[in-house]
């Protein structure tokens, strides 16, 4: 049985996003929000790879930006839902000249309203070198904020490197 609120992170290519589907597994009414916006073929064909690994009953809803009034519409009694992914919607926020540690803060607030099961999606992008520049650095902090926030209010949390979990957290 899913808790409530979990939080899946993991760096590129870890297997993060396999891993949070397989939580929803057997679930009657799973939802996928997807916060990723389509640029280019490259990403397209990322996509693409992720809706096939998602049979019916899967149902998908995009939402770029507004994630939290998203969760507030789509997460109904009897359904389970996915997030993916966190650091795309954080990406997106700054793109679009948005208060990102204002969205964040709101999102958290508005996670004690949901009525279902919510798995949440992140890249753990803290791991590497600094970045060079502010852009790239502010990114990597909204982020890292982001997932601190989301982990101290999730019941589990797990890190997903090489296909592999290891849960952080797991709180009955």
């Amino acid at each position: 049985m899913l808790p409530p609120l979990t939080l899946v992170l993991g760096g590129a290519r870890s297997g993060k996003s396999a891993f949070a589907e397989g939580l929803l597994a057997g679930q009657t009414q799973p939802l996928y929000i997807a916060t990723c916006q389509i640029y280019d073929d490259e990403m397209a064909e990322r996509v693409r790879i992720h809706q096939s690994r998602r049979p019916a009953p899967w149902v998908t809803v995009e939402e770029p930006l507004d994630l939290a009034g998203a969760l507030l519409r789509e997460a109904q009694p009897g359904r389970a839902v996915l997030v993916d992914c966190l650091t795309l919607w954080v990406s997106n926020l700054m793109m679009a000249g948005q208060d990102v540690p204002a969205a964040i803060n709101d999102l958290c607030a508005r996670l004690t309203d949901l009525t279902c099961p919510v798995v949440f999606v992140a890249n753990e992008v803290g791991l590497g070198i600094v970045p060079d520049n502010a852009l790239a650095r502010s990114f990597r902090d909204h982020a890292g904020r982001l997932n601190q926030s989301l982990a101290a209010i999730c019941q589990k949390v797990a890190f997903v490197a090489a296909g592999l979990p290891l849960m952080l957290k797991d709180t009955p």
